[in-house]
């Protein structure tokens, strides 16, 4: 199966629409939420599981990859979806979020001032031709361009793939923001010249960028919609609070070519997916579901559930009454409330089924209120 992109119906109501995204490893039914594994696998879970409770489209860091086990190792082992046992479809990232935040911190740690992270891995050059860091692991030097980015994610073989870019910080002058932005058009253009050269039936999302600066998004939707990508991801800072956010995608979406998907980069809390199924967003990637988990928040349709709080301790019943995931079919909230206490690993698989099920049943209630009208 080739990558196609159809639309089944768009909401009457806003710009929501409901659709199916066809690729080698099978659809991806639009809107939708996207898990981060970074490693190749979602913290806590086999993949195995993952395929059981139903999640269609997963995260895996190119960064993280390329420096442990190495690309080669996933090559030989026949690619990502038969080295971590995956058979649905697979999304890779560029690596340049993860130099990037080398280099200027997280966007949290600048927005709280924190500056760089300290880490044993670090940037050592930015040019032109693309990025030079010394590898957390065992820090030897790692040059990555858009022509090394690509080439590494052919190797790891994911059904869709991210050109080059850099993630410039929240706070950086208008003059900074210009260079970053046309720097990263050259990249892409640079990433997509690669990917073209052997497309192995991949699929590559272009990068909106341009910061919090509307002209320069959708200035730089025009550009890279003339390039031949198969879909649109959004990157970069969006704003420091959800309503810049809402604001700046309401000003990019109706921009993007209609025919084509679009990701929303890094974002699938609760509170920005109701306001951004509507603005039209088809795809979202987080950790937010299963890192809740791993501090014992559990997501429910009644909202966040503190699974360590003492009222918990002799609730003898699911987490959910009508939740039909394999923690609430076979587990009460009391023994997760004392696996916690008791600081057991199965406590985090046992939550983190839960909110991955939870996040894959709100997406397809999502999906039957947008054919409904009611979004």
């Amino acid at each position: 199966m080739t990558f196609r992109f159809e639309v089944l119906h768009t909401s009457r109501k806003s710009r929501a629409r409901v659709g199916r995204i066809h690729t080698p490893h099978g659809i991806i039914d639009t809107p939708n939420f996207v898990a981060v594994g970074t490693n190749g696998t979602l913290k806590a879970l086999d993949n195995a599981c993952v395929e059981e409770i139903g999640l269609q489209l997963m995260f895996c860091n190119t960064y993280h990859l390329l420096l442990q086990p190495g690309v080669e190792v996933v090559r030989r082992a026949g690619g990502l979806h038969r080295f971590i046992n995956r058979r649905m479809p697979i999304i890779t990232d560029s690596g340049g979020f993860q130099v990037f935040s080398l280099a200027y911190g997280s966007v949290a740690d600048e927005l709280k001032s924190r500056g760089s992270k300290k880490q044993d891995g670090q940037v050592l050059k930015i040019s032109e031709e693309g990025v030079l860091f010394r590898s957390y692991r065992d820090g030897s030097k790692v040059l990555l361009t858009p022509e090394t980015s690509i080439q590494a994610q052919k190797a790891l073989g994911a059904d869709i793939i991210i050109p080059f870019d850099e993630l410039p910080p929240y706070h950086i002058t208008p003059d900074a923001l210009r260079a970053s932005l046309d720097r990263t058009h050259r990249w892409e253009k640079r990433s997509l010249e690669e990917h073209l050269k052997n497309p192995q039936n991949q699929a590559m999302y272009a990068v909106i960028h341009g910061g919090v600066d509307l002209a320069m998004r959708q200035e730089s939707v025009g550009i890279l919609s003339q390039l031949p990508f198969d879909g649109f991801a959004i990157g970069g800072s969006l704003g420091k609070t959800k309503p810049e956010m809402v604001e700046m995608l309401s000003g990019v979406l109706p921009c993007l070519p209609l025919e084509k998907p679009n990701h929303l980069l890094g974002i699938g809390d609760l509170e920005s997916l109701a306001q951004c199924v509507p603005l039209g967003v088809d795809t979202f990637d987080s950790s937010y579901p299963t890192r809740a988990a791993r501090h014992g928040m559990l997501l429910t349709q009644e909202g966040r559930l503190k699974v360590e709080q003492g009222s918990h301790i002799n609730h003898f019943g699911p987490i959910e009454p009508h939740c039909t995931c394999p923690t609430c079919k076979n587990f009460t909230l009391g023994y997760l409330h004392h696996l916690f206490k008791a600081k057991e690993l199965t406590a985090y698989t046992l939550a983190t089924i839960h909110n991955l099920h939870f996040m894959v049943d709100l997406m397809g209630q999502y999906r039957q209120a947008i054919l409904e009208d009611l979004i």
